[in-house]
């Protein structure tokens, strides 16, 4: 990841903060579980969210869940089915409000890769819709941190 310092632009207005950029191969892909792995781009400060690559195998199913705050859900590669009967594939786009409740499974044969900014957390849901799980932006950055350890890995600085 590179840093520059601040500078002003040529028409000598204040200076601006440079952008963060990262390469494809600066992070690995790390489990989540049984055919599911995530990238990490960007942990929101004050765990506000995160954005992320998610690759899940085919078959694998995402149970039952809600979003405390908005979804955006790029499909890169792969397809998958949500709980409506919805096909996504390629370059489909879902967006997915606080609240929404869903589950959807990975059809076809090659993985799917998604490109998710998740605002809040999600809630993976039980019987009676109690909440099971919760997964936030801290909650990803600590699996990061604590994955790059294990694999002696040096962690970047993810955070907004």
């Amino acid at each position: 990841m590179n840093r520059i310092a601040p500078k002003s632009n040529e028409a000598g207005l204040l200076p601006f903060l440079p952008a963060r950029n990262l390469a494809q191969t600066a992070v690995p892909w790390i489990p989540l579980g049984e055919g599911k792995s995530f990238k990490p781009l960007r942990f929101l400060s004050g765990n506000r969210g995160f954005a992320e690559l998610l690759r899940i195998e085919p078959g694998t199913v995402i149970p039952l869940h809600r979003h405390s705050g908005e979804i955006h859900a790029f499909n890169l590669e792969g397809w998958r089915e949500l709980c409506s009967g919805e096909l996504i594939g390629p370059g489909d786009y879902v967006y997915e409000p606080a609240g929404n409740i869903d589950s959807w499974k990975i059809v076809g044969a090659v993985p799917c890769v998604i490109f998710v900014t998740v605002n809040g957390s999600v809630e993976f849901l039980g019987p009676d819709n109690t909440v099971m799980r919760s997964v936030s932006g801290d909650t990803l950055m600590e699996i990061y941190r604590q994955y790059c350890t294990m694999n002696s890995i040096e962690a970047l600085d993810l955070v907004d």
